[in-house]
């Protein structure tokens, strides 16, 4: 097999930009260690994605930085067997992540373009458990409800409604929420039909469009 050129600069990212910065979780880094991120960055940015800074896509959309992915992850707690469902595909790398953790992940992309470069990228990463589809997020994907996670990666003025309905009874829900150019990263946890939420600090991404977001 080819050796991923990669490697080295895969373990520092982890090293220094993650672990140095308090996310310990060792299933978290292993999985942060699997994936290759510059099979998930166009052409000409592979040796930049693994340096602590998000990175343009195309279609104004970005891939966050390694270490938003590693705290995010950790946030989710994704274990065996847990279905979970992402809003905004981006790049396919933050559902790589998750699919390393988790039995499956269903992944909502409103551009198509950046949905059909998704799925060519987790299939250069040959990962398999990640369904890519198009649509509004905000709706979330009722046809595969409940979610053991559901993780939002674009700033949304308010946790959809939709979304909170069809996670599961002790299910967790991360997002970036407030105003468009900053917001809180919240973690929202269910129980019965009561919705714990805590903050997990400051945070910036791009806006959440469709019904339910901006």
């Amino acid at each position: 097999m080819e050796r991923d050129p990669y490697e080295q600069m895969r373990m520092a990212m982890v090293e220094y930009q993650i672990a140095a910065r308090g996310i310990h979780d060792p299933r978290v880094l292993d999985a942060m260690r699997r994936v290759p991120r510059h099979l998930f960055v166009p052409a000409g940015y592979e040796r930049a994605a693994y340096e602590d800074t998000p990175l343009p896509i195309g279609q104004g959309q970005t891939i966050s930085q390694p270490y938003i992915v590693a705290l995010m992850t950790a946030l989710l707690a994704p274990g065996p067997g847990d279905r979970i469902l992402e809003i905004g595909a981006g790049s396919g790398y933050q559902a790589a992540v998750l699919a390393q953790l988790a039995g499956e992940v269903v992944t909502v992309e409103r551009l198509p373009e950046v949905a059909a470069a998704a799925r060519q990228n987790l299939a250069r990463a040959d990962v398999r458990n990640v369904e890519v589809l198009v649509g509004d997020g905000t709706q979330g994907r009722p046809e595969s409800a409940p979610y053991a996670g559901i993780i939002i990666t674009a700033a949304a003025p308010q946790v959809p409604d939709p979304l909170l309905t069809q996670l599961a009874d002790g299910g967790r829900l991360v997002a970036p929420v407030g105003g468009r150019d900053i917001q809180e990263l919240v973690r929202v946890v269910r129980h019965g039909d009561r919705f714990r939420q805590e903050s997990a600090g400051p945070v910036r991404f791009v806006p959440l469009l469709g019904e339910h977001g901006w």
